[in-house]
């Protein structure tokens, strides 16, 4: 009875499964069964794993971290470039234990998502096959490379020098209200390893109309800010660097603000980790000139006043989540009482088989805005935010779970209607 049960069930399952599905379930080729591909768990918040599952058909997808046999890290930098440096990091489990690597991809900024997509899923390839290697598959994979390449030593003519300009305007119309917003930036950067220069310039300008029978009120908000910073490596621990900021904000009661602070910094492990693990202690002191749109709560509209200020950074980045902290504390050196400190968080923690949870958060005590204007605020500024509020305190989180259970194979693609939650990117109606 039990046999003419699985018949029966087998004969269903025929029937509505497709066969390109049921072989893409269970065999890789003619005399390769799935069983023998390596078990991954790849950890990429921003990876599209519909394609990767596509282009790498040859190994098991694992929900479980436990169940994987190769657990693989993806995590991301900003380059010097304008693009982005993705770094894989491979930790073999169970039979592959002690079988380590870390490789690492760097896009331009020109590239598209798609080329950058196609490059990172190589360099995946590339760092599996030394575990496909030591499985039955390998009979089944073929290398090869371009047979025009050629050695060619690559002169950059911008000499590491990047430029990037952007610009937003945007406008609505309604018979009773009109709004404009220009935003535009200008950055430019040069980083080395042994030197790094950034400037920005941003401009941004609101302003709304509101049009009735009996008035017409325009409110306007403007900041401009010119930023600097310069750091040189000192060694694999050590930097030092200055941070210039100029600007001006209708919002922040400054018709002219610069703050020069000179910086040094610290990490506990090397920089060379930063993807993996940081913890970085920066200590910065300097001088701040400040002309006042209109005069403060103390009366001044001018004013030249020495502050500092220490930050402390923690970050890693493991199998069992990710972790990220950093803490802020500055008070001015004039008065130790108009300070402020300020805690940001996220953590992500995978708690057991299939569950995970995400913090994200901060809380700030605030006592040193000394530019307020004094005054009472109108009630357009106040709805409008166009003027800055006194608080003594800022507090802001979120809270989320995921669990996940069910067969630990994640193997199959169906694109069809969209990813239906795929994951990773390339999540819209169209893919």
């Amino acid at each position: 009875m039990k046999d003419y049960i699985k018949i029966v069930l087998f004969l269903i399952t025929a029937i509505i499964t497709p066969s390109n599905i049921l072989s893409q379930e269970i065999p890789i080729s003619g005399d390769t069964p799935r069983v023998y591909a390596v078990k991954i768990f790849l950890d990429c918040n921003d990876c599209d794993m519909n394609y990767t599952r596509q282009e790498i058909p040859y190994i098991n997808y694992v929900r479980d971290v436990r169940e994987a046999e190769v657990y693989i890290l993806v995590t991301r930098q900003n380059a010097g470039s304008g693009g982005r440096q993705y770094t894989f990091t491979f930790q073999g489990q169970g039979k592959f234990r002690g079988l380590n690597d870390t490789l690492t991809y760097t896009s331009s900024p020109d590239q598209t998502n798609t080329i950058i997509r196609e490059r990172r899923t190589k360099m995946l390839k590339m760092g599996l096959m030394r575990y496909v290697a030591q499985t039955p598959l390998f009979n089944d994979i073929d290398i090869r490379h371009n047979s025009g390449l050629e050695a060619e030593e690559v002169t950059d003519n911008w000499n590491y020098w990047v430029f990037e300009l952007q610009t937003s305007p945007r406008f609505n119309m309604e018979e009773s209200y009109r709004r404009l917003d220009l935003n535009n930036s200008i950055n430019v950067s040069r980083i080395t390893p042994g030197l790094k220069l950034e400037f920005e310039i941003d401009q941004s300008f609101n302003r709304q109309r509101f049009i009735e029978d009996d008035y017409d009120t325009t409110y306007i908000r403007s900041d401009k800010s010119f930023d600097n910073l310069i750091v040189k490596s000192i060694n694999d621990h050590w930097s030092a660097g200055i941070r210039w900021d100029i600007g001006a904000s209708t919002r922040e009661n400054y018709d002219f603000n610069t703050e020069f602070m000179p910086a040094v910094e610290y990490n506990l492990y090397p920089y060379s980790e930063a993807t993996h693990r940081q913890l970085r202690f920066q200590y910065s002191a300097g001088v701040q000139y400040s002309n006042y749109s209109d005069s403060t709560l103390y009366n001044v509209t001018k004013e030249t006043l020495f502050n500092h200020s220490l930050r402390i950074a923690y970050q890693v980045q493991e199998k069992w989540g990710s972790i990220n902290l950093s803490l802020e504390g500055s008070n001015y050196l004039h008065d130790f009482s108009k300070n402020q400190l300020g805690l940001d968080g996220f953590v992500r923690v995978r708690i057991l088989k299939g569950l995970s949870i995400s913090i994200n958060g901060g809380v700030g005590y605030i006592n040193d805005q000394i530019n307020l204007a004094k005054g009472e605020l109108s009630e357009a500024e106040r709805l409008l935010r166009l003027r800055q509020q006194a608080s003594r305190y800022e507090v802001r989180g979120g809270l989320s779970f995921t669990y996940v259970f069910g067969s630990i194979f994640n193997n199959v693609v169906n694109p069809r209607f969209g990813n239906g939650g795929g994951g990773g990117g390339g999540g819209g109606f169209f893919y």
